[in-house]
């Protein structure tokens, strides 16, 4: 990185950012980090099993014996548990993989790397290209695939607790304390212990749950808390984003969930504090999240739900900011939501996350986890299909309206979002999606101005997701660049200069936004400084004419202060019947097919079309659905 490419990083991200990332990595150099994160530390036991059943410490769900919602024994599954039970495991809600029932837990079953068990997590390289993504490694290790195994056992009358507790056991067994890449997220760490914690009390009064068994988790639930406390900051300041939010739930729940901990005092006192902080800073007061990522807002509603329940549970409710932005997160990805099928755009970085899959409903189905957040925050369910519904029966059975304004309702015409930038226009069978807006924190893809169009449930003009975090550089471009999106390019160039990993330079800025109507059209008009380091005082106008009561836009994109470059307008269309007619000073231009892919899962892509047409300052496209 040369000092001015430096200089500029330390202006984004500011002094608080730049001097915490030294001195991690003068700790981590100086062996402070193994230190602070022993190796081979001492066996913690608190109670025994007895004296934890009967303190009967509330959580979201009762034994098994005491749960009584309606069962639905599904087909679909049935069939995904027998997979699990088989050794295979659905790698981020889409691919199953054979790991085989005897997997070691660090190998990465895409590239074969067999990660240093013994290594302490701070020597472990995720960033590897030779490894591969080690998300491949972590996914299994999140144990949300017993989730699966619990509601099959629910729903059919099974008891698989003997597998259940012997993956716990295995993994225990397999990952001593801060060992090996499994102890190098403390995200990863805080979820695996929220999904050891539904075994724990579905399968309490199961056999299978020996003194020694919870002798061996109680231990590794210290030592997971241990990490995540001692390690906090790095997630509050160096990532600042939902994995900041998962651990320091972690932490505020400790105290509630094990109160036979000493530490978890202390350590529940200040995660609820950063908690609450994180919330309030990230979620923006129009209930846009700043990670600009439809998936990861999905991820803080699934976790704003787990908290608001239990923490009602315990009676120790959190602040009004959190119910708060709860609503208003509720309120905006609703707005973005698809009827026919639960979907949004697959706009912002997307993981495959699903933290906690507790329904039938396909991945790309929003509609069981903000059926839930409803139900928690309202005390009635948003949708009425079975498979929306599970999900809450799973985290609140009983109905209970908390102090919230009013109940949601879906909007139609224009809706803006200024805080988060985003403008949407709803019609009865249209759906328009436009991005214009800041970054106060690092952005993820180079994507501002990007517009998104549905036709009744359908994404006619799509984004084309994310793919992989850790892949060739070829496909890091693309998915992360501004290629990938329905926007404008200069030359090859994205609107921001690429960084490693996943940082970028120039960030784009709006500098102007509104969306109006009139008796006969919808008007948005956008502008951002954008290739900005091609030239200090270039920036790119977009405007959406979108006719009202049709399926007719026009789309204007100026490009101002980069007169020697030629200019792309792109659309990613695939197969859908789309029609572009594009003009230059009055004169038709000739549409060029270019490169796009299409990646609706993580670790997936699929060869896409898509239309570019070149042009000098400015284009204007007429956009049919035919």
């Amino acid at each position: 990185m040369n000092i001015k490419l430096a200089y500029r990083l330390f202006q984004n991200m500011g002094i608080r950012y730049a001097s915490y990332r030294i001195r991690h990595e003068l700790e981590k150099r100086m062996g402070l980090l193994k230190k602070r994160h022993p190796v081979n530390p001492e066996n913690k036991s608190f109670i025994s099993l007895q004296v934890w059943k009967k303190l009967d410490i509330p959580f979201i769900i009762k034994e098994r014996e005491s749960i009584s919602f309606s069962k639905n024994p599904d087909g679909s599954l049935k069939d995904s548990a027998h997979k699990i039970l088989n050794g295979e495991i659905c790698f981020f809600s889409s691919e199953w993989k054979d790991l085989g029932l005897n997997y070691d837990w660090i190998t990465n079953p895409e590239t074969g790397f067999k990660y240093d068990g013994t290594k302490h997590w701070s020597e472990i390289n995720d960033f590897n290209p030779a490894n591969g993504d080690i998300k491949y490694v972590w996914e299994k290790s999140r144990f949300t695939y017993l989730l699966t195994i619990l509601r099959y056992d629910y729903h059919f009358n099974e008891d698989h607790s003997a597998f259940v507790f012997s993956e716990i056991e295995s993994w225990i067994d397999a990952n001593p304390t801060n060992e090996g890449p499994n102890w190098k997220c403390s995200q990863e760490i805080s979820l695996r212990l929220f999904n050891w914690m539904y075994a724990l009390y579905f399968y309490k009064n199961s056999k299978e749950l020996s003194e020694e068994r919870w002798n061996k988790i109680q231990n590794a639930i210290y030592w997971s808390l241990q990490h995540v406390y001692h390690h906090i900051n790095f997630s509050r300041i160096a990532v600042r984003n939902n994995h900041a939010i998962t651990e320091t739930l972690a932490l505020t729940i400790s105290e509630l969930l094990f109160p036979f901990i000493p530490e978890t005092k202390k350590w529940a006192k200040k995660g609820r504090q950063w908690f609450e902080q994180e919330v309030e800073y990230q979620i923006y007061e129009d209930g846009t999240f700043l990670q600009f990522s439809m998936n990861y807002h999905r991820v803080v509603v699934q976790l704003l739900s787990f908290g608001i329940a239990l923490t009602e549970l315990h009676h120790k409710k959190f602040s009004s900011v959190i119910y708060d932005r709860a609503a208003k997160s509720l309120d905006f990805l609703y707005q973005c939501l698809q009827e026919e099928n639960g979907h949004l755009p697959n706009y912002g970085s997307n993981d495959g996350a699903l933290f906690f899959p507790l329904s039938n409903s396909e991945y790309r189905d929003y509609r069981p986890q903000l059926n839930t957040l409803h139900f928690i925050l309202y005390g009635q369910h948003l949708f009425d299909n079975k498979n929306s519904r599970e999900d809450s029966y799973w985290l609140k059975q009983k109905s209970n309206s908390l102090p919230v304004n009013e109940i949601i309702q879906k909007n139609d015409g224009a809706i803006s979002y200024p805080k988060g930038g985003y403008y949407l226009i709803r019609e009865s069978d249209t759906f328009t999606f436009i991005r214009c807006g800041n970054y106060k924190d690092r952005p993820y893809q180079a994507d501002n101005l990007h517009l998104d169009i549905w036709c009744n449930g359908v994404n006619l003009l799509r984004d084309s997701g994310s793919y992989k975090y850790n892949t060739e550089k070829k496909y890091q471009d693309y998915f992360m660049g501004t290629a990938s999106h329905n926007t404008v390019m200069v030359e090859s160039h994205s609107q921001m200069l690429k960084g490693s990993r996943f940082i970028w330079y120039y960030w784009t800025k709006s500098l102007s936004a509104e969306l109006t109507e009139t008796n006969s059209e919808f008007i948005f008009k956008g502008k951002i400084a954008a290739f900005q380091f091609l030239n200090s005082k270039a920036t790119h106008k977009r405007s959406v004419i979108k006719k009202k009561n049709s399926k007719e836009w026009v789309v204007i994109d100026e490009v101002i202060g980069l007169n020697n470059f030629e200019k792309f307008q792109i659309w990613h269309h695939d197969e859908s019947p789309v029609k572009f007619q594009a003009l230059e000073d009055d004169k038709e231009v000739t549409p060029d097919v270019c490169e796009s892919y299409d990646s609706s899962y993580y670790g997936m892509m699929n060869k896409g079309n898509a239309t570019a047409f070149k042009f000098d300052t400015e284009i204007k496209t007429k956009i049919t659905i035919t």
